[in-house]
């Protein structure tokens, strides 16, 4: 993830003398960005309305699987990327007229393919292998690093979208190897 974000940001520092290329690059970053910071699934970023992106831009009310709504905090380095994003991206519309989606695409959204593609080229330019990165990896990524670092697992649940917890469950084993380096380093006798 880091690698792909330091790829977008070399990608965004090159592209500052085309308009075209400059607001392309921008959308990269809000892309990635976005994607890792709240865990949504690809099609619910790609479908979403500009009008859920809320609360000046720190959340975003998705409408996941079965039309049921959540609301997904938006982290300062996402919110950031799209600040920077958000004037832009009627450049990407191609029709007349403002755009509803907060990704637009000649006169639609922007597809999960299209995002697949993107990811793809990024990570080429990062120097990771292009089939290991996907934007279903930056989801998985989300969720790991989130209880890899003390989150509680109904939250996660809830930012991914997951009706049942057991989906959520299968990124608990993150949490037993955590729980086996704490016995390890701290248990008087684990060393014995």
């Amino acid at each position: 993830v880091a690698q792909l974000l330091a790829a977008a940001r070399v990608q965004l520092a090159d592209n500052f003398r085309s308009t075209r290329k400059h607001a392309d690059a921008v959308r990269v970053l809000a892309l990635v960005e976005l994607l890792y910071a709240t865990g949504v699934r690809v099609s619910e970023l790609v479908e979403l309305p500009f009008e859920n992106v809320i609360e000046d831009r720190k959340c975003l009310l998705v409408r996941g699987k079965g039309g049921k709504e959540r609301i997904v905090p938006v982290g300062e380095p996402a919110e950031a990327a799209l600040a920077e994003y958000v004037p832009l991206r009627e450049l990407h519309n191609g029709q007349g007229g403002p755009s509803k989606w907060l990704f637009p695409s000649r006169g639609n959204h922007l597809t999960r393919h299209r995002v697949a593609q993107i990811l793809k080229k990024l990570a080429c330019q990062a120097g990771l292998p292009p089939e290991k990165v996907s934007p279903h990896v930056l989801r998985h990524a989300f969720a790991t690093h989130l209880l890899a670092n003390a989150a509680d697992l109904r939250a996660v649940q809830k930012m991914l979208g997951h009706t049942d917890i057991s989906t959520t469950q299968i990124y608990t084993h993150i949490l037993d190897d955590r729980l086996k380096a704490v016995v390890r380093n701290h248990h008087p006798l684990a060393s014995a």
